[in-house]
C-alpha cells in the first residue's frame, strides 16, 4: 500500500545515517571502556578514594546513557521497519498514525545523538557560566536582558538543566543591568556556548510613550564552570574581596547580614560577584569558580592575546556587532548572522526554542574546525 511504501523509504532513508553515528560516536571504543570502568568499580579499594570513585562513577554512568541511546535507535528502527511490513501486508490504515509518530520520534533522537557527536571541545560536558550585561539602549536594553535571562533558562529547562541565579543587578526603571546564571548538567556548555555574544533587540518600546520604535543590545557571555581540581592557581594577594547585601528575595537571612562577595583579580581586573547562596563562605566558593572560568578562557588566549587585553575580546556592545538580531516591529524576525539560520515564529523562541540557532552553529563551527 501506498501509505506504508512511503514511510519505507522514509524509515530507511535514516539507515546511513544511523548506521555513520555507530562510527562518529565510537560505539566499539564507548562499550570497552564502559567495561574498563566497571571493572574498577568491583576493584578492593574502588571507595576509600570518594572523589575519585564518584567522578568514575558519574563517567561510567554518562558514556553508559550514550551507548543504550544508540542502541534503543538501532532496536526502533528494526521494530518500525517490521510494523511497517506487518501493517502492509494486512492492509492495516490504523497503523499508518501510530508508525508516523514513532518515527518522528526515532527521527528526533538520532539528529540529538548526533549533534552530541559535535561537542569534541575539551570543557563541552562542563556545566556553564552565563553572564548578561545591558548595551546600548537604556532601560529599554535593561528590560532586554530580563528578557534574555528568560529565554535561556527556558531553554535549560527543557532540556533538563537545573538553572541557578548567581548574581544580577536590577536596573533603574525595569528589567536588570546585568545578571549570572548557572547552568548544571551534561554538555551544557556545549550547547549554550553558541550563545556568546551581542544579541540585538527591534521592537516599539513599551517604555516610550510616543510609541516609537528601539534598537537595543545586550552581551552575553559564556564559560565552562571549572572544577576545583583544576591546576588554574589564583594567589590571595591577586585578590580583592568585597562583601555586601544581597540586593533579592531570599527569605529572613536577606539584607541583614552581608553574605553576598564580590572578588577582584587584581592583575587582570576581572570581577564577579555571587549572592544567592546563604553564607559568605558559600558564595566565596562560587565566585572563586567563576573566577577561575574567566581566568581559564585567558590562559587558552595566551596564544593570540596578552592577559591585559582581555576585557577587549568581547565585541563592543553597539550597532553592527551583534550576532543575532530579534525584530518584533515591523515584522518579526529572529535571525543568527553567523550561521544564516532563522525563525519567523519569534515568540516561541523568545520562549525557549533555541535548538535550531545551537544545532546550526555546531554544525557550522565542526564544519569550520575540519
Amino acid at each position: 500500500m501506498l501509505e506504508f511504501d512511503q514511510l519505507k523509504l522514509r524509515l530507511e532513508g535514516n539507515e546511513a545515517e544511523l548506521r555513520d553515528l555507530k562510527d562518529a560516536l565510537g560505539y566499539d571504543r564507548l562499550k570497552n571502556e564502559i567495561e574498563e570502568l566497571e571493572a574498577k568499580t568491583s576493584a578492593p579499594g574502588f571507595w576509600d578514594d570518594t572523589e575519585n570513585s564518584q567522578k568514575i562513577l558519574q563517567k561510567t554512568g554518562k558514556l553508559k546513557n550514550t551507548a543504550e541511546a544508540y542502541e534503543k535507535l538501532c532496536s526502533t528502527y528494526d521494530d518500525l521497519s517490521v510494523l511497517i511490513d506487518m501493517g502492509n501486508e494486512e492492509e492495516d490504515l490504523s497503523l499508518v498514525d501510530e508508525i508516523t509518530e514513532s518515527l518522528n520520534e526515532f527521527e528526533n533522537g538520532l539528529a540529538a545523538l548526533r549533534l552530541q557527536t559535535l561537542l569534541t571541545g575539551e570543557y563541552d560536558n562542563n556545566n556553564a557560566i552565563l553572564t548578561f550585561h545591558a548595551g546600548a539602549g537604556g532601560t529599554e536594553a535593561m528590560d532586554w536582558v530580563s528578557m534574555l535571562v528568560r529565554m535561556c533558562t527556558r531553554w535549560s529547562e527543557r532540556h533538563g538543566f537545573k538553572v541557578q541565579l548567581l548574581d544580577f543587578l536590577d536596573g533603574d526603571e525595569a528589567g536588570l543591568k546585568s545578571a549570572t546564571l548557572l547552568i548544571g548538567g551534561d554538555n551544557a556548555y556545549g550547547y549554550l556556548k553558541s550563545e556568546s555574544g551581542v544579541h540585538r533587540l527591534v521592537r516599539v518600546s513599551p517604555f516610550d510613550a510616543s510609541g516609537r520604535r528601539h534598537t537595543s543590545f545586550a552581551s552575553l557571555e559564556v564559560m565552562p564552570e571549572i572544577s576545583d581540581d583544576n591546576d588554574i592557581e589564583i594567589r590571595d594577594e591577586d585578590i580583592k574581596m568585597d562583601v555586601f547585601r544581597s540586593s533579592g528575595a531570599g527569605g529572613q537571612h536577606i539584607n541583614k547580614t552581608s553574605s553576598a562577595v564580590r572578588l577582584t583579580h587584581i592583575p587582570t581586573g576581572i570581577v564577579v560577584a555571587c549572592q544567592n547562596e546563604r553564607s559568605q563562605f558559600q558564595n566565596r566558593d562560587q565566585a572563586m569558580k567563576m573566577l577561575k572560568s574567566k581566568l581559564l578562557e585567558i590562559k587558552e588566549r595566551e596564544h593570540l592575546e596578552k592577559i591585559e587585553d582581555i576585557k577587549g575580546v568581547q565585541k563592543e556592545i553597539a550597532w553592527g556587532s551583534q550576532i543575532r538580531s530579534y525584530v518584533f516591529m515591523p515584522y518579526t524576525l529572529a535571525k543568527d548572522h553567523r550561521t544564516g539560520f532563522e525563525s519567523g515564529n519569534i515568540n516561541a523562541v523568545m520562549d525557549g526554542d533555541l535548538d535550531g540557532f545551537i544545532n546550526a552553529y555546531l554544525k557550522q563551527a565542526s564544519l569550520e574546525n575540519k
